[in-house]
């Protein structure tokens, strides 16, 4: 199977600073232009099968890559956000005023209440890898998520339930494609991570990457 992991584009929380975990955020203007051009690049590849998490700003993104391809876009929640609990819907700023320990932690993993606990995430990147692998062996198939969870899905193809033990090196920029080749006999290859060319053919395309 070769899989492809698509970040969403640019968000109006994106560009104010916002956490967004699984809050509904549109696509910014130039998010739309990055949905597009992520779509375009996608132009002569086949895919059998899109999958989108259901937060509309990944929704929004897989339609532009559908536009070039005869398939339905296929809404999963298993690849929606991270769960990020009371600090949803609040700047950096008034973040770090309420949650002052926050400030040098992962907020994917801070373990605050109401926040998705590592044991949830690790439960839907397993069920996640296990769905594809049954059904999806040599197919193509295309996932657009989020930042967040792209990362950690990564470092638990690597890992395994082990993945939080580790230090989570993976920056994932808006439209950041990243390639993985997913043998019969289960071992991967990373083709590469958070390729974002398609982005390069006009000036101002690119915003500013989030980490978490």
């Amino acid at each position: 199977m070769i899989l492809y992991l698509i970040r969403h584009g640019q968000s109006e929380a994106n560009v104010k600073g916002i956490i967004q975990g699984h809050a509904e955020f549109p696509l910014s203007e130039l998010g739309k232009k990055q949905a597009v051009l992520a779509g375009e690049a996608f132009r002569d590849h086949h895919l059998d099968m899109i999958f989108t998490s259901d937060l509309e700003r990944a929704t929004k993104t897989a339609e532009a890559i559908a536009e070039f391809h005869p398939l339905d876009v296929l809404p999963w929640e298993q690849v929606r956000e991270i769960g990020l609990g009371p600090l949803e819907g609040k700047t950096r700023a008034e973040m770090k005023i309420e949650f002052p320990d926050l400030e040098t932690k992962s907020l994917l993993t801070s373990g605050i209440e109401g926040s998705e606990t590592i044991e949830e995430i690790t439960a839907r990147c397993a069920h996640v890898a296990e769905q594809l692998r049954a059904a999806y062996k040599g197919k193509r198939v295309a996932i657009v998520s989020h930042g967040g969870f792209i990362s950690i899905f990564l470092m638990y193809l690597i890992a395994g339930e082990k993945w939080f033990e580790l230090y989570r090196p993976f920056v994932i920029g808006n439209t950041g494609i990243t390639k993985v080749e997913w043998r019969n006999d289960g071992q991967m290859k990373f083709h590469y991570v958070n390729r974002a060319d398609h982005l390069e053919r006009e000036k101002d395309l690119k915003s500013s990457t989030v980490l978490y």
